[in-house]
C-alpha cells in the first residue's frame, strides 16, 4: 500500500475514533495537549490564594460558591483553570485597586490590561510562575453579555447591582508559555 494511502487511512481511523471518543484518540496520536494526569496541577491552581481573597464586602452569588477548577481540552489544546465569581457592592475602581495591590504582594506581575469601558469596567491580567509553570491571573467584569447566561445557568440576580466580577487563574496543561495576550 503506498505511503500516501496508509497515511490517509490512518488519519481517517484517528478522526473517526476521535469523533466517537471525544477526540481523546486524536490528541494522543498527534501529541497535542491533554488533561491526562493533570489532577495535581488542577489542585495547585485551585489553591492560588487570590482566588479566595476578594475585596471586603464581596459575596458569592448563589450557585457559584467556592473555587471551581478543572482541566479542559479544546481543539487539541489543554488548559488548567480555576475561577471564583463574586458580587461586590462597591465600584469597579475598588475591585481594580484591591487586586492590583494584592497581586503585587503575592508576586504577580501586571500584564497588559484593556482600558475600562462601560461594558467591561474591570479587565486585569497578571502573570507569575506557579511551580515553574507560566500562569496568568485575570479579573474581569461580569455583565449579562459577558456572563454567557443560559437557561441552565441564568445571570445571577446578585450581579445586577454593584460590580460583579470573576477572578481566574489559568495555565497550559503541558506547561507551555502562556501570557496575558494568549
Amino acid at each position: 500500500m503506498p505511503m500516501r494511502t496508509r497515511t490517509a487511512l490512518l488519519l481517517a481511523v484517528v478522526l473517526t475514533t476521535g469523533g466517537l471518543t471525544g477526540c481523546s484518540s486524536l490528541t494522543a496520536v498527534m501529541g497535542l495537549g491533554s488533561c491526562d494526569g493533570s489532577e495535581e496541577r488542577v489542585e495547585r491552581i485551585r489553591s492560588i490564594a487570590l482566588l479566595d481573597a476578594p475585596p471586603e464586602g464581596a459575596t458569592e452569588p448563589r450557585g457559584y460558591e467556592g473555587v471551581e477548577a478543572s482541566c479542559w481540552e479544546d481543539s487539541g489544546d489543554a488548559a488548567i483553570s480555576a475561577g471564583h465569581t463574586y458580587a461586590f457592592p462597591g465600584t469597579p475602581a475598588e475591585v481594580i485597586r484591591h487586586y492590583r495591590t494584592e497581586a503585587a504582594r503575592d508576586g504577580w506581575r501586571p500584564g497588559p490590561s484593556l482600558p475600562s469601558t462601560p461594558e467591561v469596567p474591570i479587565d486585569l491580567c497578571f502573570t507569575r510562575s506557579v511551580d515553574g509553570i507560566p500562569t496568568i491571573l485575570t479579573v474581569y467584569s461580569l455583565t449579562p453579555g459577558s456572563f454567557g447566561a443560559t437557561e441552565e445557568h441564568p445571570f445571577p440576580p446578585e450581579l445586577t447591582t454593584g460590580s460583579g466580577f470573576h477572578v481566574e487563574a489559568m495555565a497550559d496543561a503541558a506547561g507551555e508559555a502562556i501570557d496575558c495576550e494568549s
